[in-house]
């Protein structure tokens, strides 16, 4: 009877460590069931993000593809432009290369009159300083500053498009024979305007007068040289640009 009791005492705790064991490897197992359920849910989200992504990418690229058309629309309508402009041009014996030789022309006389010319947004800007056309603190013009007006006139009258802004500008110093320097400035571009339009007959609802006084400079007033670059007659030719649209239709 011992030797059976002792028998069952033995498979009972037996029994007891194998179910421990058992347990232990299934809360193992839960634990790492519960790890990768954590996994696939952190990617699941990620792929939800990224299908998110993707499909906004597509959106763009076919809003993208759509603005690209346009431009390329665009550009086939600016080129067919330019082309009837270059074909109207040619039907009246000239053309856009013969408009820009002109231009080079006009250009090179002022340059040869004493002038800074320069080129900014389609428009010519003639720059002459004051000892061309003035003694200091005058605005009455001497015999070289009309002969480089008669350059200005010719290219006016050869260019009836063509309008003119004439900006009086002054440095800093004190002016005498006159209220201010606001006062010399716009009279000296008055007188530029009159002698256009009094001795070399331009229509003066082509031209228009200003004055900047000090307040424009383009060198430093410090220096006796800075100050002369800043004492100048600028007249700005700008063409009639209305008349372009007309030449852009066939």
């Amino acid at each position: 009877m011992k030797h059976v009791l002792s028998f069952a005492a033995l498979v009972a705790g037996s029994l007891a460590m194998v179910s421990c064991g058992a347990s232990k490897k299934l809360s193992a197992a839960s634990a790492e069931v519960a790890r990768l359920n954590s996994v696939v849910s952190d990617q699941a989200g990620k792929l939800s993000t990224s299908e998110k992504e993707i499909a906004q990418l597509k959106t763009e690229n076919i809003q993208y593809g759509k603005e690209a058309q346009a431009c390329r629309v665009a550009r086939a309508t600016i080129e067919e432009k330019l082309g009837n402009i270059e074909k109207n041009l040619a039907a009246k014996g000239t053309s856009m290369q013969e408009i820009r030789q002109r231009v080079a022309v006009a250009i090179g006389k002022f340059q040869d009159a004493g002038a800074d010319v320069s080129v900014k947004n389609g428009m010519v800007h003639i720059s002459f300083t004051d000892r061309f056309f003035f003694k200091s603190g005058s605005s009455s013009i001497g015999v070289q500053g009309r002969e480089a007006l008669n350059t200005v006139a010719d290219v006016l009258r050869e260019n009836p498009g063509v309008t003119a802004i004439i900006v009086g500008n002054t440095d800093t110093a004190s002016t005498k024979g006159a209220t201010d320097n606001w006062s010399l400035s716009t009279e000296r571009a008055n007188a530029v305007v009159r002698v256009l339009h009094g001795v070399y007959n331009i229509n003066p609802g082509r031209l228009t007068a200003a004055g900047r006084s000090k307040y424009h400079p383009i060198a430093s007033n410090e220096t006796p040289e800075g100050r002369e670059k800043n004492r100048r007659i600028e007249i700005i030719l700008n063409p009639d640009l209305s008349r372009i649209w007309d030449l852009m239709e066939p």
